[in-house]
């Protein structure tokens, strides 16, 4: 998907930032851009995760569907956001074979408890590694 070098570079940090997120917990679309020094980017860290590479169509895709947990991403409010047919859902089974408990919210939407299933570190993991290598 990507069309330009800088393109390319910002679908691998979303992707590896991504990468990060702990096995049963979530984050926001927003605190991906944050963590990367782009708060005003959420909307491009769910571009990337739509555009992220199917394992069946790209198995040899360095970033695809099974070494990048997408499903970890939902929006800031704790709701799974609203995709294609059985999106969603898709979402909701993956993140339930994490231990992930999605509730609905009162109008349907699956919803998931950010103080419960959070994760919002200042720093990405790897960031603090690399400061340690400095040091």
């Amino acid at each position: 998907m990507p069309q330009s070098e800088e393109a390319a570079m910002w679908f691998a940090a979303v992707y590896r930032a991504v990468q990060e997120v702990p096995h049963g917990k979530v984050t926001s679309y927003g605190h991906i851009a944050t963590l990367l020094g782009y708060p005003e980017r959420p909307r491009q860290v769910g571009i990337c995760l739509k555009h992220l590479p199917s394992p069946t169509d790209q198995p040899d895709a360095r970033y695809n569907g099974d070494n990048v947990p997408w499903q970890r991403i939902i929006s800031a409010k704790g709701v799974i956001s609203p995709r294609g047919a059985g999106g969603a859902a898709r979402q909701e089974a993956a993140l339930a074979q994490e231990g992930v408990q999605v509730g609905r919210g009162s109008l349907g939407e699956r919803t998931v408890d950010l103080a419960m299933y959070g994760w919002f570190p200042n720093r990405l993991p790897s960031d603090d590694d690399e400061s340690e290598d400095e040091v």
